[in-house]
C-alpha cells in the first residue's frame, strides 16, 4: 500500500485556487467611454445594422415607463436597455422573494429581499451605465391617483391626472408597458394612459402608446403567445376579465395586447400563512404554475412592439 501522503485539496503544487479551477486573468469589465454619441456605441453595432441609424436615435430619445416588473416587465425592460434604449422607468412596489428566482430576471439568492424596482435598476445600469433608468417603489392604483396631488415633487401640480403622470413620469413616457398581474390596478393603468391619451390635442401623435400583457400564469408553450387588440384577443382568460372590467367603467378605447391561446394548465396552490416568503407572495391566497420561457417570450414580445413601433414612425 503506498505511504504517499495525499495531495492537499487546493492543488497548491499546480497553482489552482480551492475550487481546483486556474485562476482566470483579471479584466477590467467596465464599458470604455469611446466619447462617442450613444447611438455610435460598439456596444449597439449590431442592433444599429439591423434597425439603421434613424431608429437608434429614437431609441436614445425615447422614454419608456414599464409597470409590474415580474416574469415579464424584467425581460421587457433589460431587452430594451440592451437593444439602445437610455431613458427608461421602471415602476414596482414588491421585493424579490425566493420563489421569483425561476423567471424574473433581477432575482438572485443575493437579491431575495431587496426592492424589485432597485434589484432591476442596478442590472441595467450594469448593462449600459450611460442609461439613464429611475426606479419606482410604488403600486400603481386609483388610490395613489387620487393620493398623487399630495406628493411633494407634485405639490404645485393641481390637476390630479397630472400629478400622476410627473409622480410615475409617464409625462414625457413615448411608451408605457404594462405587466401588472393584479387586475384592479391594471385596469387602473390602461384606463389612466388612454385618458391622458385622449385629452390630447387632435390631429398629433398621441402619447404614451400602451403595450399591455395578459396571463402569462398557467402555461407552457411560448409559440403560443399572439399580439392583437384587446377587443380582439381570446382564449385568455385574464383578457376577458380585463375586457369585462374596462366595459363596466364605459371604457372603448383600443391598445394592443400580448395574450396566449393555450388553455391553462398546471395546477393551483393554496397557500397557508406560514410560506416564509418576502414581499406580496406572502399575502396571496393561492398561486399559479408559471415558467421563464413563457413570461419571458412575453417580455421580448413586448419590446419588440416598442422597437418596431419607433422603427416604423
Amino acid at each position: 500500500m503506498s505511504t504517499e501522503a495525499p495531495r492537499p485539496a487546493n492543488h497548491s503544487s499546480r497553482g489552482l485556487p480551492d475550487n481546483g479551477l486556474p485562476d482566470r486573468p483579471h479584466h477590467d469589465n467596465s464599458i470604455p467611454d469611446h466619447g462617442l454619441p450613444d447611438r455610435h456605441r460598439p456596444e449597439l453595432q449590431r442592433v444599429g445594422l439591423l434597425l439603421g441609424e434613424a431608429a437608434l436615435e429614437a431609441l436614445a430619445q425615447t422614454r419608456v415607463t414599464v409597470v409590474g416588473l415580474g416574469g415579464v416587465g424584467s425581460w421587457a425592460a433589460e431587452a430594451l436597455v440592451r437593444s439602445g434604449l437610455l431613458h427608461i422607468t421602471i415602476v414596482d412596489n414588491d421585493t424579490v422573494c425566493v420563489t421569483n428566482i425561476n423567471r424574473q430576471i433581477q432575482a438572485l439568492p443575493c437579491s431575495v429581499g431587496q426592492p424589485k424596482a432597485d434589484a432591476l435598476k442596478a442590472r441595467l445600469l450594469e448593462i449600459n451605465p450611460h442609461c439613464e433608468v429611475t426606479a419606482i417603489n410604488r403600486i400603481f392604483s386609483r388610490e395613489t391617483i387620487s393620493a398623487a396631488i399630495t406628493v411633494p415633487a407634485a405639490a404645485s401640480v393641481e390637476d390630479s391626472a397630472a400629478a400622476t403622470a410627473l409622480l410615475f413620469e409617464i409625462e414625457n413616457a413615448g411608451y408605457v408597458i404594462d405587466a401588472i398581474d393584479t387586475l384592479p390596478n391594471k385596469i387602473d393603468l390602461i384606463e389612466f394612459v388612454s385618458g391622458l391619451r385622449s385629452a390630447q390635442a387632435p390631429g398629433g401623435d398621441p402619447h404614451p402608446r400602451l403595450f399591455s400583457s395578459m396571463g402569462m400564469a398557467s402555461r407552457l408553450d411560448p409559440t403560443r403567445l399572439k399580439t392583437a387588440d384587446i377587443w380582439d384577443s381570446s382564449g385568455c382568460p385574464l383578457a376577458r376579465l380585463v375586457r369585462q372590467g374596462l366595459r363596466k367603467r364605459g371604457f372603448t378605447g383600443r391598445f394592443t395586447v400580448v395574450y396566449s391561446d393555450e388553455p391553462p394548465c398546471g395546477r393551483q396552490e393554496h397557500i397557508d400563512d406560514d410560506t416564509g416568503c418576502t414581499g406580496q407572495c406572502s399575502s396571496k391566497k393561492k398561486i399559479n404554475g408559471s415558467i421563464v420561457t413563457v413570461t419571458a417570450a412575453a417580455g421580448m414580445i413586448l419590446a419588440s412592439l416598442v422597437i418596431r413601433d419607433l422603427c416604423n414612425g
